[in-house]
């Protein structure tokens, strides 16, 4: 769990710099950027000899899943939405991992459904302005087929741990920041991009934190910890860094939010959270 704390921390910044400096830049582009500098800090590390081939595409299938198309997606919407509402729009994301992973399993825990629930209750409390406006229900859409890329892509990795069809972490890791680099390069004429795009020196630095950090260490940290707990606590988790993207937003780039709602949403987060590792622990 705390790798899976420590990552939503790193992400909570993302949303305010997304709108601030690339929320105009081609969507396949950036992304395509983020994973490409991921996948050169990892390549060092890739060992192509001893990774069989259909081991090797089923780690590019997961990474073009959950970092390729969901990157485009996620990205994409912020030409709609605001950051705290695409932030809002993420709250979902929990629901999502429960009903696959019990899809998966073929049953249905009630416990994990409620707390996934609670939680998400907790941050739509927290960010929800009530405010609308025209593009709002594409932003939303954009959104949500991100959060199911994302869910779906976590929980495949998990499977293929427990089943022992990958290696080390560290060792296979490339291979999925390749899948998802190839699958963000294919988007970008889909979204009348193209591949060479001016930067200031600005956006340039953003994209260096987003993709080395953010990207590069930030999913390789999740996805371990995502091995380490159970379904119902990687939902939970999954909803962190929206208050702590709220808290960032008030104190980083001086947006304004309701601290009543903050309180009372990040107590519904915390008590979902400790719920989940109650049940583990039994």
């Amino acid at each position: 769990m705390p790798l899976l704390m420590l990552t939503s921390f790193i992400w909570a910044f993302s949303f305010g710099l997304i709108k601030k400096h690339l929320a105009g830049v081609d969507a396949g582009f950036v992304a395509f950027a983020r994973l490409g500098l991921a996948l050169a800090l990892f390549l060092p590390l890739l060992r192509p000899r001893r990774i069989p081939p259909a081991q090797a595409l089923r780690l590019c299938a997961v990474g073009g899943i959950q970092f390729g198309l969901m990157y485009v997606f996620y990205i994409q919407s912020f030409r709609f939405l605001d950051a705290h509402q695409v932030a809002l729009f993420t709250v979902f994301t929990p629901i999502l991992v429960v009903l696959f992973a019990d899809g998966m399993d073929k049953r249905f825990r009630p416990l994990h459904f409620w707390t996934a629930a609670l939680a998400v209750a907790g941050t739509a409390l927290i960010v929800y302005s009530g405010r609308g406006r025209a593009g709002i229900a594409w932003g939303f859409l954009l959104v949500q087929v991100s959060n199911a890329c994302f869910a779906l892509g976590q929980l495949a990795y998990r499977r293929l741990a427990a089943a022992g069809k990958i290696g080390r972490d560290r060792d296979i890791f490339a291979w999925l920041y390749l899948g998802g680099a190839a699958a963000a390069l294919a988007s970008i004429p889909l979204c009348n991009g193209a591949l060479v795009v001016e930067l200031s020196v600005t956006q340039a630095l953003v994209l260096l934190y987003l993709g080395l950090l953010a990207s590069g260490v930030g999913f390789f940290l999740w996805n371990v910890g995502a091995t380490r707990v159970s379904a119902g606590t990687l939902a939970v988790m999954n909803n962190l860094k929206v208050p702590l993207a709220v808290t960032v937003s008030l104190l980083v780039f001086a947006e304004r939010t309701n601290l009543i709602r903050l309180a009372l949403g990040g107590g519904a987060v915390l008590l979902a959270l400790f719920l989940n590792e109650k049940d583990k622990a039994q």
